[in-house]
């Protein structure tokens, strides 16, 4: 039995002043109260209580313990309703990680409303593109767009990423439209920052087809990609989520819509199957309802 479970026992039979009171009101036999008081002793070194066949009285150092655990067993007891309460109602505090990009999309209006939702719970979102340890850094859920390769975490799909391959009018008037995304490699590409040669993927006879191009610029994140490709600097290929404000403009016009590859996905990825939060399991299900695959 564990020390915290052994001092309640002794505070039991200190309060009553006896160990058969103390065993009824633990529901215990009396014999394993005298033995759960004697391991605590043996535990601190030191006698708690004085026994006679008829009293049992504290001893200095009992008086003290029984002083001192008070305030202790409060704070346990505290601490363990308010996470049952975390386990069966969302509150407290959830941390995310999300690509830079996702910052410029509907992630933030989601978030709001699920907060709007569930007002006890507070989001902590860190925007990076860089590979984060979940657990070292205590992080309770990622959101990743492309293949999650680390096997010790759980990942669902969230939504389908729509990819568009885009420049400005301006540039494809002096370069010319593709027709066929061999005619990319005629073309600037400004392309994310990857380990070897970059490729786009797309869809040829219902196969996929990979498409080296020639990088003019890359970067790790699509910001500056999108902001060159707006310059007329060159062609991207990026998910619609984060462009949809210049194609709704004009800004940007797409082409090779019909080869566009659809295996790519937006997932959740998380460490655990059990014992998650209330809160992260309601924020999983909200985001599922929104980006219903």
């Amino acid at each position: 039995m564990d020390t915290l479970e052994l001092i309640r026992t002794f505070r039991e039979v200190a309060l009553r002043g006896s160990f058969s009171m103390a065993a009824k009101t633990l529901d215990v036999s009396k014999a394993n109260v005298s033995k759960y008081v004697a391991a605590l002793e043996a535990r601190l070194g030191t006698r708690l209580l004085n026994r006679t066949t008829r009293t049992v009285s504290l001893t200095d150092a009992g008086s003290l313990l029984l002083k001192r655990s008070t305030p202790l067993l409060e704070i346990v007891d505290l601490t363990r309703d308010e996470l049952k309460h975390r386990s069966r109602l969302p509150s407290g505090r959830l941390r995310l990680t999300a690509p830079v990009g996702l910052g410029n999309t509907e992630l933030p209006d989601l978030l709001a409303d699920f907060i709007r939702r569930y007002p006890d719970v507070h989001i902590s979102l860190d925007l990076s593109n860089r590979q984060i340890d979940m657990v070292d850094e205590g992080i309770d859920l990622a959101l990743r767009i492309g293949r999650i390769t680390d096997s010790n975490l759980i990942v669902r799909k969230l939504r389908s990423i729509d990819m568009l391959v885009c420049a400005s009018p301006a540039y494809w008037q002096q370069r010319g439209t593709p027709l066929h995304p061999d005619d990319l490699a005629e073309h600037d590409a400004l392309t994310y920052a990857l380990v070897g040669p970059p490729e786009w993927r797309f869809t040829v006879d219902g196969a996929l087809y990979l498409v080296p191009v020639q990088s003019r610029m890359d970067a790790t994140d699509s910001a500056p990609l999108v902001h060159m490709a707006l310059q007329d600097m060159g062609v991207v290929n990026m998910p619609r989520m984060l462009i949809q404000k210049h194609l709704d403009s004009g800004a940007l016009q797409p082409v090779l819509e019909g080869f566009q590859s659809n295996d790519l996905w937006l997932y959740a990825a998380y460490t655990q199957r059990r014992h998650n939060s209330a809160a992260l399991k309601a924020l999983l299900t909200f985001m599922e309802e929104r980006w219903r695959v």
